[in-house]
């Protein structure tokens, strides 16, 4: 399948590794743009950034998923499905709509009893 995927955090790399060892093609990976890190405040990318940029894919970086520019990128890219893990956004009816099979998301709790910051 064509995949786009969606994450940021360090609990995010295992599902995306896995989808790339399992054949699917990723078309694009979006994460939460670069952030001041460190006693430098170096902008540095999130651990999905980095890992998809190892793996030679397309990363977007947007502020928002939320403005015109960035629905039409996402709906440019024709794909199956989406899978979200972690993003930190929180995705409009037009994003979630547009993959031909929709988006599906892992989510590290089990819903809704252990929601919060830190469920696991």
């Amino acid at each position: 399948m064509r995949l786009a995927f969606m994450g940021t955090p360090d609990f995010a790399v295992p599902s995306l590794a896995e989808l790339i060892a399992s054949g699917h093609e990723v078309a694009a990976v979006y994460s939460q743009p670069p952030r001041p890190k460190g006693r430098g405040q170096k902008l540095t990318p999130s651990p999905v950034h980095a890992f998809a940029e190892t793996m030679g894919l397309p990363v977007f970086t947007p502020e928002s998923m939320k403005t015109p520019e960035a629905i039409e990128t996402f709906r440019s890219l024709e794909v199956d499905a989406a899978c979200v893990v972690a993003y930190g956004q929180i995705l409009k009816r037009e994003v979630l709509d547009a993959p031909r099979l929709g988006c599906f998301n892992l989510h590290g709790s089990l819903l809704p009893r252990w929601r919060g910051a830190a469920p696991i």
